[in-house]
């Protein structure tokens, strides 16, 4: 039983949605997503509301109910209002820079770390230590900050390294602790 695939999805205005076939086009002031849904999941757009029914009454489907609804959901909001992800940095001598579509990294390698961003996400460097990436994409800005984080995860002892903002590092007692 998908408790969020019931919920209906109010389309804000300034949103336009397309909806052929088994594809779905969100328009808005940001931009324009497309996805393709499974056969199995119907979607119907009724008085600016857009609701997700199953075509066939399966556990699986359901659960590609409960998806489709907070895909199609995400869409909406990031053509309105977008999405943002932050980074921090933490160590000495720690930076990043960014330059067009390239986000250099200086986290203690012996060499820079040049990262291309894709041309849908948008990046700014605050003060040196804070990486603000803004995406209309929730997926691809999700997939972009992860990548970007893999370059220098957060140590455990000192806490160094590129972490999400809302992320908390647990940290371990070091050598001297352990007696």
């Amino acid at each position: 039983m998908s408790r969020i695939g019931k919920q209906p999805i109010p389309v804000p205005a300034g949103v336009k949605v397309d909806l052929k076939g088994q594809l779905i086009s969100v328009t808005g002031n940001k931009g324009t997503l497309k996805r393709e849904i499974i056969p199995e999941v119907e979607v119907v757009l009724e008085d600016g509301v857009i609701s997700v029914r199953n075509r066939v009454e399966t556990k699986k489907v359901n659960a590609f109910r409960g998806l489709t609804r907070s895909l199609i959901n995400n869409m909406i909001i990031g053509v309105a209002d977008g999405f943002k992800r932050v980074l921090v940095i933490e160590g000495v001598g720690y930076k990043a820079s960014v330059s067009n579509s390239k986000l250099t990294l200086n986290v203690g390698y012996s060499n820079p770390v040049e990262f291309e961003l894709p041309k849908e996400v948008n990046a700014t460097v605050d003060g040196n230590t804070k990486i603000v990436l803004e995406c209309i994409d929730k997926e691809l800005l999700g997939l972009v900050a992860a990548k970007i984080r893999q370059v220098r995860k957060p140590e455990p002892y000192k806490g160094k390294g590129i972490r999400y903002e809302d992320e908390h590092i647990v940290r371990k007692v070091g050598k001297a602790g352990a007696s």
